[in-house]
């Protein structure tokens, strides 16, 4: 991949990333509590998963994510999903341990005071929650992004972080990358996961 492609895929594609963008800040505009958790239990369900799956899922299951007991959660999702039991425990955990006013602490604090809270939830999937209800400066950095990076020549493998401080410096890389480029930190997010997807998803 070259940087050409990532500028031609921006300019081409920055009105509908910028809409996608625009409509996640909407949530957090609006602190709807049903909304945010609900954003929450997809991102515990696109964990290890593609995003296709975790809107599916989230969609079928509806409202039992509220006030369902563990087992009913879980009668629902082994309908459409593959991982029902553990991922019904960790949405039924999450209801209990989420607690909206985590979302008033600092940048910093705020991702790892999610990641420490709700189970299933590392610092990918904690950053996708909180760019999802218009949190900004956040890397989400799945094997799309980090394949990009790689094959850019920004980072020399494409392994996963492994641990927290791992995550903060290849983020610390794609915030440096994206001034480079002279493109949006989040917007440039949007522009390497659909440049390997071919789509602009959440």
């Amino acid at each position: 991949m070259e940087i050409i492609d990532i500028k031609d895929h921006h300019s081409n594609n920055k009105v509908i990333i910028q809409n996608r963008l625009n409509e996640f800040s909407e949530i957090i505009k609006r602190n709807n509590e049903k909304e945010i958790f609900r954003e929450l239990c997809f991102c515990i369900l696109t964990a290890g998963a593609s995003a296709e799956l975790g809107i599916k899922t989230i969609d079928h299951i509806g409202d039992v994510i509220y006030n369902g007991t563990q087992e009913e959660i879980v009668s629902k999702l082994k309908e459409v999903y593959r991982f029902y039991n553990l991922r019904g425990n960790y949405i039924f955990l999450a209801r209990n341990n989420f607690d909206i006013k985590v979302l008033n602490l600092p940048h910093i604090e705020r991702r790892d005071e999610i990641v420490k809270r709700i189970k299933g939830i590392g610092y990918k999937e904690a950053s996708h929650f909180l760019r999802n209800i218009g949190y900004k400066d956040y890397a989400i950095l799945d094997k799309h992004i980090l394949n990009c990076l790689h094959e850019a020549g920004i980072l020399e493998n494409n392994k996963p972080p492994k641990n927290r401080n791992r995550y903060l410096e290849i983020e610390e890389t794609l915030r440096n990358f994206s001034k480079e480029l002279g493109i949006d930190f989040d917007e440039l997010d949007l522009v390497l996961w659909s440049l390997k997807t071919g789509k602009v998803l959440k």
